[in-house]
């Protein structure tokens, strides 16, 4: 059992991309944090990465589609430190690209649970932990997809995260009278590894990108990173059921 003063922050789908700034910033700001992942000699060298900066933390390996693994995972992680204070539904991503005429049952299932199961399975199990902190929240992702349906190939993932969307605001509602906040971020386009295919075979196409962003270019995990930081936080102590737009207004469609 640790000191329960101490802050803990459990982050899924943390070994690369936003996770991992998601991580290390919330690890500079004082948090234990927990990092989920399902390539475990990346998430060791994640952790060696984060305690090389002073923070303290742990890798928990297990995936987050599968809801025995979560729960079970997620509980130990409550009962070791006797409470979460955050939880941040990181885990997701496009998973298939398929148009629907051609799209397989099992492929629309993998993407829906990639993406929505995840977030219920994970904060199903949190929340016992959650209500014995005096600051808790949880952080989803939704994106700009949720609302205007994505691109070709897409469609499924758009679906997954307007479940997202509705889900954050149905969390809200259920979890508020014991102090519990949930919001989400929609980060526009990132540069992450997550495009790192297309920057490297169509570099023309990732720099075309930054066009239709009002800032005129993509942003960086870290940008993320302080938001979700600033929704943990204590200043954002009246924010519940909101969405973020983390997007350069993006979302403005320039």
């Amino acid at each position: 059992m640790s000191n329960l003063k101490e802050k803990v922050a459990v982050i899924t789908g943390a070994t690369g991309g936003i996770g991992f700034e998601v991580a290390k910033r919330l690890g500079k700001d004082g948090y234990i944090v927990v990092l989920n992942g399902i390539e475990d000699e990346i998430g060791a060298e994640r952790v060696a990465e984060l305690t090389a900066e002073g923070i303290t933390a742990e890798y928990v390996g297990f995936d987050m589609t599968k809801d025995e693994a979560v729960t079970e995972n997620i509980t130990k992680i409550g009962e070791k430190y006797g409470k979460i204070d955050v939880l941040v539904n990181n885990t997701g991503g496009i998973g298939v690209r398929a148009r629907f005429e051609e799209m397989t049952t099992e492929q629309y299932r993998f993407v829906m649970a990639l993406n929505l199961d995840s977030v219920f399975f994970a904060s199903r199990a949190a929340i016992p932990f959650l209500k014995k902190s005096d600051n808790p929240s949880i952080i989803n992702y939704t994106s700009n997809a949720a609302w205007n349906g994505a691109g070709p190939g897409a469609g499924i993932y758009s679906v997954s995260k307007g479940g997202v969307q509705s889900i954050t605001r149905a969390l809200a509602k259920d979890l508020a009278e014991y102090g519990i906040r949930v919001n989400a971020v929609s980060p526009g386009t990132i540069d992450t590894p997550f495009h790192a295919q297309i920057k490297a075979t169509k570099p023309e196409v990732f720099a075309s990108w930054a066009n239709s962003v009002l800032l005129g270019r993509l942003g960086q995990p870290e940008e993320v990173a302080g938001v979700v930081s600033f929704l943990a936080s204590k200043d954002a102590s009246f924010i519940t059921a909101e969405t973020i737009q983390i997007g350069g207004g993006q979302a403005l469609g320039i």
